[in-house]
């Protein structure tokens, strides 16, 4: 249990660091100031995460209940205001290309070692829609020998479920 939440945590820490590297740049260059409220809610969530830690530590279960209870709670509203606003900028601001690269440069905080932890730990946690979504961003700012290791792990990690994605993406069946 306590490994999971620490490997939460560093996927959470590659998404900020990504998003801070990647994505804030090229939205301050077209919605001055924006960036500033993600990036303090990145600093929020540190001190959040540094809480549960401690929570954890001590082992006691009313503190680790209420700061998971403050943490998720945060999270989530963070989450929802990203797609809701900041991916919503990003997609009507700039061309495919430029999209491609900022995902391409988030993708690259992940270490190459730990992809096949994070695709196991995610996809399984995904609808449909999303396992699509990340997918096909994938497929197009991977290299081809990349995406193919990729592809492997999803469909070792998805199982039967990987009928459903090749029907979206026929290229995968290949």
């Amino acid at each position: 249990m306590v490994q999971h939440y620490r490997f939460f945590n560093e996927v959470l820490k590659w998404h900020a660091d990504g998003e801070e590297l990647a994505v804030f740049p090229n939205v301050e260059q077209v919605v001055p100031e924006v960036a500033e409220d993600y990036e303090r809610d990145h600093r929020s969530l540190d001190v959040l995460f540094d809480r549960l830690n401690d929570a954890i530590s001590e082992t006691d279960p009313l503190v680790t209940a209420r700061v998971t209870s403050a943490f998720k709670f945060f999270l989530e509203k963070h989450v929802d205001k990203e797609d809701e606003h900041l991916y919503k900028i990003v997609g009507a601001r700039f061309e495919l290309p430029v999209q491609g690269q900022i995902v391409g440069r988030m993708a690259g905080m992940v270490p190459p070692e730990r992809m096949p932890e994070l695709i196991g730990w995610m996809f399984p946690l995904m609808g449909h829609d999303d396992r699509e979504n990340m997918t096909r961003i994938w497929q197009t700012v991977m290299p081809p020998e990349a995406f193919g290791g990729a592809a492997h792990l999803i469909q070792e990690t998805l199982g039967a479920d990987w009928a459903e994605l090749t029907r979206r993406i026929p290229s995968l069946a290949g």
